[in-house]
């Protein structure tokens, strides 16, 4: 793309200190610091703090087993150590070779599972370091890496799973594919060290070669993520995304983009400076501007972002702190173009089609529950059997789930009755809060996690449905997104409830975020148990049944009634207190 700067001049460094992590990428060699011959070190199964960042760009976390902390610390033993193994897979795709690659190294090197994230893609867990080379070598024997899937740089690029449903469809998907491919840092390090096992340069010496034009030797201040979404459906939470592309969609062609800019999620517990915010429509975009604009706003944030603070390094925090028409404007000064008026649209659903369902190029898909994207048991089992025999492709949703698609009408009999062998034709009984339930995984591999999320998710949607089937809300679609801690993993603040760890057993409740995502919701108690949280919210979801307007979701509902009198009464109380 010769309109492309290779690497416009940055703005004036800021006067505050790099933080360490930015010391660190400065002096690792483009990505490279003692990863290799730490990972050759046999006398530990951990990497040093050092390494353990600079992995993360390999698309790998240094965990460990926290239920066995206390018995190995009475043992006196090492922590029970394992990494986190992130797969970089854009739009979700995930061919039937590929996922029999995936699923049999779930067992010879991971934890025996497979979780579906939330960014459309494979995570493993538990997998010793003698083992990632293997595992590495094995995704790559398949046309899969794990390059990027982590750190200070673009992640996994979101796209609407099932492009098969529309000429529109497909496009968008092809472009996301494209874009995350140009986002990908151009160092060799990943081949060096996990594939060639030979280092340029010889090892640890300055690889003169390479180079990166768009992010720099120092990569972002923070991560970066990007989504697509076809409305009506807003699946990807397109407004979570540092870049959000809307498409447009005029004559059953696919005009543009609508771009929306500075989403995130993450915050911190107490700390006012940390937030959630959603991406501002900027304006919009051809389909062949897209790696334009995005090289623009990643090379923006690249310069501008605080390098000195991580917690306030988002791309977010970049537009709080120079205002969103400065950004703009930037990010046009570097694109060399102006982005036009953003175009009408609307969302009506996150929700995934679940079940069987036709697409526009005669084939058919199948969209499989999975509660909290945890594979295991006899869904594992039969995705197996169904990949040995699929002549199309798996899908990996937003949404955890995942779709078997390019079903032809010769194969649907035999896939159908894999599903009906395993138990796994049932999605018509299950209720519309399950079908909308994200959870992150926590404990008790997540090092950062406060209190349970995934393994607490069955307990909270145990108690919680029969409250709203007893109100007459078996199949009401109500999203509640439940996570470990503040950072947002599975976009806690888009959820029309959400608790939001805060300590062992203790949540922070929030409510009233907009269904389709275009708002956030509302802190309503500090700290809660499970308990105390479903006995706040039964009251809320009967009258919910007994007062909501017609076609009101409910989190319009709870932002209409419950936390508007909640504001009116604080704010009547801190009025008496000043009076």
């Amino acid at each position: 793309m010769s309109n492309i700067a290779s690497n416009p001049e940055p703005a004036p460094a800021a006067a505050k200190p790099p933080s360490a992590n930015e010391i660190l990428k400065a002096g690792s060699n483009f990505l490279r610091g003692n990863i290799a011959r730490e990972i050759a070190d046999t006398s530990t199964a951990t990497v040093s703090d050092a390494s353990s960042q600079l992995t993360k760009f390999h698309g790998l976390y240094i965990q460990d087993d926290r239920d066995l902390r206390k018995e190995r610390a009475r043992l006196k033993q090492e922590k029970a150590y394992g990494f986190m193994l992130r797969v970089r897979l854009p739009g979700g795709r995930c061919t039937p070779q590929q996922y029999l690659l995936i699923d049999r190294m779930g067992d010879e090197v991971a934890n025996g599972t497979l979780r579906l994230t939330t960014r459309q893609t494979f995570q493993f867990h538990g997998v010793a370091k003698g083992n990632l080379k293997k595992l590495i070598r094995g995704l790559h024997s398949v046309w899969l890496d794990s390059i990027a899937a982590c750190g200070d740089v673009n992640r996994n690029v979101m796209a609407p799973a099932n492009p098969e449903r529309s000429a529109v469809h497909q496009r968008v998907y092809e472009i996301a594919r494209a874009l995350s491919e140009f986002a990908l840092p151009k160092t060799r390090a990943y081949h060096e060290i996990w594939i060639e096992d030979e280092l340029a340069a010889g090892g640890e010496q300055e690889a003169k070669n390479d180079h990166e034009p768009m992010y720099g030797p120092t990569y972002l201040p923070r991560k970066f993520k990007i989504g697509f979404a076809v409305p009506p459906s807003n699946d990807t939470d397109v407004f979570s995304q540092d870049i959000g592309l809307i498409a447009i969609v005029e004559n059953n062609e696919l005009a543009g983009f609508n771009v929306a800019i500075g989403g995130g999620m993450g915050m911190s517990h107490g700390n006012a400076e940390t937030f959630p915010r959603l991406g501002d429509i900027v304006g919009f975009i051809t389909p062949d501007q897209v790696n334009q604009l995005a090289f623009a706003t990643i090379t923006t944030q690249r310069d501008y972002g605080d390098r000195s603070n991580r917690k306030r390094a988002r791309f977010k925090y970049t537009i709080e702190t120079h205002g969103l028409a400065f950004i703009k404007a930037e990010i046009e000064r570097r694109a060399g173009f102006s982005l036009a008026p953003a175009r009408p649209y609307k969302f009506t659903t996150i929700a995934d089609d679940y079940g069987w369902q036709r697409a526009a190029d005669g084939t058919w898909y199948h969209m499989l529950f999975i509660l909290s994207g945890r594979i295991k048991g006899a869904m594992r089992e039969a995705l197996r059997e169904i990949a040995q025999i699929h002549t199309g492709d798996f899908r990996l949703t937003p949404s955890q789930n995942l779709s078997i698609s390019g079903i032809t009408d010769a194969q649907r009999p035999a896939i159908e009755a894999i599903l009906e062998k395993h138990g796994l034709n049932n999605t018509a009984a299950q209720t519309g809060l399950r079908l909308n339930a994200l959870s992150c995984v926590a404990l008790p591999t997540c090092g950062l996690a406060l209190a349970e999320s995934e393994r607490a998710l069955p307990e909270i949607l145990s108690k919680l449905e029969p409250v709203f089937a007893d109100a007459g809300l078996h199949d009401d679609p109500v999203s509640i997104r439940v996570t470990g801690c503040p950072n947002g993993c599975a976009r806690p603040y888009l959820g029309e409830i959400a608790l939001v760890g805060k300590a062992p057993g203790k949540y922070a409740l929030y409510l009233g975020a907009e269904y389709t995502g275009s708002r956030l919701n509302t802190l309503h108690a500090q700290s809660l148990t499970i308990d105390e949280a479903v006995a706040q919210l039964t009251p809320i979801i009967r009258r919910y049944a007994a007062e909501r307007h017609e076609g009101e979701f409910f989190g319009d509902f709870c932002h209409r009634t419950v936390l508007a009198e909640k504001a009116a009464l604080d704010a009547a109380k801190a009025a008496a207190v000043t009076a």
